[in-house]
């Protein structure tokens, strides 16, 4: 089935003529080859832009590559505008599957009938995305919501393409870079991340738990979820009404303050990231809105919150502690916290890794982030991590994908925002917070009940603890004895063979160099014992 899939990836990349966003001078021969054989390299010419057929082949390929292309929409600092505005299309425009499939679906899985369930369920959709689409609908109670409908056989057309990556991803660690890029192990972690998105419950559960995180904050307002109409194909959601983050001319004409919402866009994404460590991780513009009923004091309406992330106690400090070193531009101790890490192998020599990272990160550091092209950098930083065999970590690739849909916002929002001041004081103050006495107290009135509870039973758990180190003990005791006879019976079946060899050898010696006449006639008594022995030799055990 991969194979199929593969081909018809293939298929789609010749029929609209993809082969001419490659440059052809740096790519293989082999590949050069295969695209000027194609059949229908010249049955289909080139006629549309190349943004346009850039994103109908991404739309005809399904949901695994139309995220891609959401992702691309964002970097319009990497892309010609016009391909980035025809990305821009995949973000909440994608071709709507019919409206009556959708209130099927939903009948199918709240077991009445949409006229039982709503007071209207309008059959147009309001939006379309890779997933799912959307549809308005009113309760009877009169509260406006929409109704989010998975599209039908998506799943496997999903698995389809895990399937074509597996296989490429498999491809791939034969390659130099391969054990250190570790594809698979990112597959499978985007994998886990797009079929979790499939599952409403989930996505329901994990707005319920950023609306409860954020809430107090007024900095963002994610919607309301009504639990009684929602099940793992259907979700429905409080309605809200914003601004496309995305519509600046909207924006604009609002009076909105740009610099505080940039400011505040990296504030919420810090705050998630640190405080909470639950944090949006699909913040594409078709999934982000902004609240102008006060344009001083502009509010973030986060929707769609199928893909979120989480990072360990471990992660958040590693990653806190290379940022701030990073923004006081203490290249020795990012390169130490690499080592310590495990990102890079303990071999590195410090001093060398740190110059390779100062070259990298000096240039960005006190200008606008309309002057820093995190493009540029990423190459950069790839070239880095070749040259010191750095390792790629999965867990944290949902961040990045996350880091770079925040700085695409943060273009478009505000060129002139300094990310580094931004986020400096925030982490600061959040690393202070993990080892003070903040942290300390934080700990004891979290931890201190469990502790006190616990405390009777320690001198039994440490006798316990004691007598399986001493049972382990001598099990390792045992288990040396028997290495040692393992080697001792070894060394005599090693000297047998030698003993056996060596007789075999005078024995076969004695003969072939013994006429026959002799053998029976004329050997001595001391020919004869040599012969002797040497035959006793090889039977001996």
């Amino acid at each position: 089935m991969s194979l199929v899939r593969a081909l018809r990836i293939l298929w789609v990349f010749s029929r609209y003529r993809l082969d001419t966003l490659l440059p052809r001078q740096s790519m293989p021969l082999l590949l050069r080859v295969f695209i000027f054989c194609s059949p229908l390299r010249w049955l289909s010419s080139a006629q549309a832009n190349e943004g346009r057929r850039l994103r109908l082949a991404l739309e005809h390929l399904g949901p695994v590559f139309i995220k891609f292309g959401q992702i691309l929409s964002t970097r319009r600092d990497l892309l010609p505008a016009e391909m980035a505005d025809e990305l821009a299309f995949l973000q909440d425009r994608v071709a709507p599957f019919p409206g009556t499939d959708a209130q099927a679906i939903v009948e199918a899985q709240l077991g009445q009938s949409v006229t039982e369930l709503f007071a209207r369920f309008d059959l147009e959709p309001l939006a379309s995305a890779s997933i799912a689409q959307v549809h308005s609908a009113l309760l009877f109670d009169g509260q406006e919501v929409v109704v989010k409908v998975i599209r039908p056989g998506i799943e496997r057309t999903i698995r389809k393409d895990l399937g074509v990556m597996k296989l490429l991803a498999r491809l791939l660690r034969l390659s130099a870079d391969g054990k250190r890029l570790r594809p698979l192990e990112v597959v499978e972690e985007f994998e886990r991340t797009i079929i979790d998105e499939l599952d409403l419950l989930r996505e329901g559960a994990n707005a319920a738990t950023l609306r409860r995180n954020t809430l107090a904050d007024g900095e963002l307002y994610v919607p309301e979820v009504h639990w009684q109409y929602t099940r793992k194909q259907v979700l429905v959601l409080e309605r809200i009404y914003g601004t496309p983050v995305s519509d600046i001319a909207a924006l604009t004409a609002a009076q909105i303050d740009f610099k505080v919402l940039a400011e505040r866009g990296v504030r919420i994404f810090f705050t998630q990231v640190f405080r909470d460590s639950f944090f949006h991780a699909d913040m594409h513009p078709g999934n982000v809105f902004v609240d102008i009923s006060t344009p001083a004091d502009p509010k973030y309406i986060g929707i769609d919150c199928g893909i979120v992330g989480s990072l360990s106690q471990e992660d958040q400090n590693y990653l806190a502690q290379n940022l701030l070193a990073f923004f006081n531009r203490d290249y020795h101790l990012v390169a130490q916290l690499h080592v310590e890490s495990g990102w890079v192998p303990a071999t590195t020599r410090v001093n060398e890794f740190e110059a390779a990272i100062r070259s990298v990160c000096e240039p960005i550091f006190e200008r606008p982030i309309s002057e820093i092209s995190f493009g540029l950098l990423l190459v950069r930083l790839f070239q880095t991590a070749r040259r010191f065999d750095m390792t790629v970590q999965p867990q944290l690739v949902l961040l990045q994908k996350t880091l770079l849909n925040i700085e695409g916002l943060g273009r478009q929002l505000y060129p002139q925002l300094d990310l580094w001041q931004t986020a400096k004081p925030f982490l600061e103050t959040w690393v202070k917070e993990q080892v003070g006495p903040k942290r300390l107290l934080k700990a004891i009135t979290q931890h201190g009940p469990g502790w006190l509870a616990k405390a009777p039973l320690m001198p039994d758990l440490i006798h316990d603890a004691l007598v399986q180190l001493r049972r382990l003990g001598s099990a390792e005791d045992r288990q040396q004895s028997q290495i040692a006879d393992i080697i001792r019976t070894q060394k005599r079946q090693g000297i047998a063979t030698l003993r056996r060899v060596l007789a075999l050898a005078v024995l076969v010696a004695g003969l072939w160099f013994t006429p026959v006449e002799t053998l029976f006639s004329g050997l001595s008594a001391g020919q004869w014992l040599l012969l002797v022995s040497a035959a006793l030799c090889l039977v001996w055990p």
